[in-house]
């Protein structure tokens, strides 16, 4: 499975799923229809799935255009988004399993963001293999989506099974939001030489106008405060020694930064 990342929007990031054998693909978030349709045509590949994590129009706005052109596709979403996503025929809870071409992934509800959010995880198909996971805006690189319609509460449950995942995953999140979110990082982690270190990087990378998408779950682990609501020096500065309020302060920091 080739994944190809499509800018689209201001920051948005859609990706397309693609199996060259069988000239199959699918996407995942399609914020607009116009560069998904562009590189179906480059890659001569036919649409047969579009993957949704949550209902918002930066997310779903290609659905329609999309079906349009290929009225055989799939659409999945989360059975709790039935009526807010365009087109959406599967329903999909916990642990429900979604098939493209030799690959299965596994739906992970994780509420937070919003009420109905859902990822999909791609498991390694070999002990050399990386896995995938498609988190919407649930995870991002170096942070995690503001909360509309879920709490605190919900989102570190969330964040807790996308933690859980091996190191070596791959992180494709649907923004690039990764540098600002290092810069908040750096001020309620100011003495983690990993986060320093990948802040540079970062800044490096955006400063060419390179993508910082995918990440990798274990770096996530080391720099991504809102992964480590559990940190002592975390919760030190948090003022609190509850990871649940950890989290909660964390984001409210941020939603003011």
């Amino acid at each position: 499975m080739q994944v190809y990342r499509i800018p689209a929007l201001s920051d948005n990031y859609i990706f397309l799923l693609h199996d060259p054998q069988t000239r199959q693909a699918a996407v995942v978030d399609p914020a607009q229809a116009a560069p998904v349709l562009q590189q179906l045509q480059a890659l001569n590949a036919q649409l047969v799935a579009i993957f949704n994590t949550h209902h918002h129009s930066d997310h779903v706005g290609g659905n329609r255009t999309l079906l349009q052109h290929f009225p055989d596709a799939t659409v999945y979403g989360g059975a709790e988004d039935r009526g807010r996503i365009p087109g959406q025929q599967v329903f999909l809870e916990e642990g429900d399993p979604v098939t493209f071409v030799d690959r299965t992934a596994r739906v992970f509800f994780v509420p937070g963001h919003t009420r109905a959010h859902i990822a999909y995880y791609f498991p390694p198909t070999s002990p050399d293999d990386t896995g995938d996971l498609f988190c919407g805006d649930t995870l991002f690189a170096g942070g995690c989506g503001r909360l509309f319609e879920g709490t605190p509460a919900q989102m570190v449950d969330s964040l807790s099974k996308l933690r859980s995942l091996p190191d070596a995953t791959r992180v494709w999140c649907a923004h690039e939001y990764t540098l600002n979110n290092l810069e908040f990082a750096r001020t309620v982690d100011p003495d983690n030489t990993a986060l320093a270190h990948r802040y540079q990087t970062v800044r490096d990378a955006r400063g060419r106008s390179l993508p910082t998408v995918p990440s990798h779950l274990g770096e996530e682990k080391q720099t991504n405060p809102f992964l480590r609501w559990d940190d002592p020096h975390l919760q030190t500065a948090m003022e609190t020694s509850d990871p649940i309020r950890t989290f909660s302060r964390l984001r409210g920091r941020k939603d003011r930064f």
